[in-house]
């Protein structure tokens, strides 16, 4: 058997092939944070299409870390029977399921309507466009709150059936925001060094450790340099990878940090139109990876099943996580496993990502066109 579709272990977990879909979101959530009906598909066509491990889309852990109306919630327990008949849907088609547990950071102040709410920041950013009056620093008090936010997350989504969780540390939410030096500016024990700015990260692992008994999978999709200048540096972000690896994080997911102008800046890039324009963060994960003793996960404009052949066989990553090209193709695992010469559909061009903006529905839009 091809070694792509072959069982592949997740620290005690094991995955039936080494395909991951990557978290995405879908703006399909009910308005309590509820799994909905379509999202039910949206998983069972992933599940019965051959995925090995599906990751939800940015599921917040604390109100004050909700970036969408339509967003998943494990804040409370109400929606954890709805997430018990998602996960069940995904384990009877033979898939895992983990929960990407999210805050938006200072995201947030896109999402907020009314004056008397604010975001939460690490730090003052200096940001012309930006109402300093629309976030707060965030306190002690704010940071431990969170921590311990994260680990309660945790704990409902074991309770709602999910073989694992993935902490959101990348893309510019609030974990990139602390890790990067344009956004965290603190001078006390949270900033300053790597190892300050990596301070929450480690601490958001221990609380999780101790809510959940130390036995459950804990990954986590880390941006480790950021698309604006005087960002986070590769260096310093290989260096991180280095310390989440040691620190018992289970599986590494390489990707962007805070987000620079234009989508050629960003983790969804377009025009991926050739072979040597798919796979753009696979420089990183190949620099990544002799540095940790945990399976790396590499996203980034994969859409040739050659070319991640080659990737898995020369070990410059473990797992090939997708997100575009599954939504064109949910069964697009099976599809390669029947003909790995087929092309994927997805032409990159955003489309599905703008119609969420605009509160049109999930999916392809050109699939739609043709």
């Amino acid at each position: 058997m091809n070694k792509i579709f072959q069982p592949f272990p997740i620290g005690g977990l094991v995955l039936r092939n080494r395909f991951v879909r990557s978290a995405t979101y879908d703006g399909s959530a009910e308005r309590n944070g509820c799994v909905s009906a379509e999202q039910l598909k949206i998983c069972s066509d992933l599940a019965s299409g051959g995925v090995g491990l599906i990751i939800t889309g940015i599921t917040y852990v604390h109100p004050s870390g909700r970036i969408s109306g339509f967003q998943n919630s494990l804040a409370k327990d109400d929606c954890i029977p709805s997430f018990r008949e998602l996960t069940s849907k995904v384990h009877n088609f033979g898939a895992k399921i983990a929960a990407q547990l999210f805050h938006a950071g200072i995201e947030r102040v896109k999402f907020i309507k009314s004056k008397d709410q604010s975001a939460l920041s690490p730090s003052r950013i200096e940001d012309d466009l930006l109402d300093p009056n629309s976030y707060q620093v965030m306190t002690e008090d704010h940071i431990s709150t969170v921590v311990h936010a994260f680990g309660e997350a945790a704990v409902r989504a074991r309770a709602s059936g999910f073989d694992a969780v993935q902490i959101h540390a990348a893309h510019g939410y609030l974990l990139s925001q602390f890790l990067s030096p344009l956004t965290n500016r603190r001078t006390d024990s949270w900033g300053g060094s790597l190892e300050n700015r990596l301070r929450i990260h480690l601490e958001i692992y221990r609380q999780i450790v101790a809510s959940t008994g130390g036995d459950y999978p804990v990954m986590i999709k880390i941006g480790v340099q950021d698309g604006r200048p005087g960002g986070l540096s590769f260096e310093e972000g290989r260096q991180a990878c280095r310390l989440l690896a040691e620190s018992g994080y289970t599986a590494l997911e390489i990707s962007l940090g805070l987000r620079g102008k234009g989508y050629s800046k960003s983790e969804f890039r377009t025009q991926i139109t050739a072979r040597d324009r798919e796979a753009y963060f696979r420089p990183w994960c190949k620099e990544v990876r002799p540095k940790v003793n945990v399976p790396i996960m590499i996203v980034g404009g994969l859409r040739s099943f050659s070319l991640m052949e080659e990737i898995i066989e020369t070990g410059d990553a473990d797992l090939i996580s997708l997100s575009r090209p599954l939504i064109r193709e949910p069964q697009l695992i099976t599809e390669w496993q029947r003909d790995p010469a087929h092309k994927a559909k997805c032409v990159s061009c955003n489309k599905c990502f703008e119609a969420l903006i605009k509160r049109e529905p999930f999916g392809c839009i050109q699939e739609r066109m043709d």
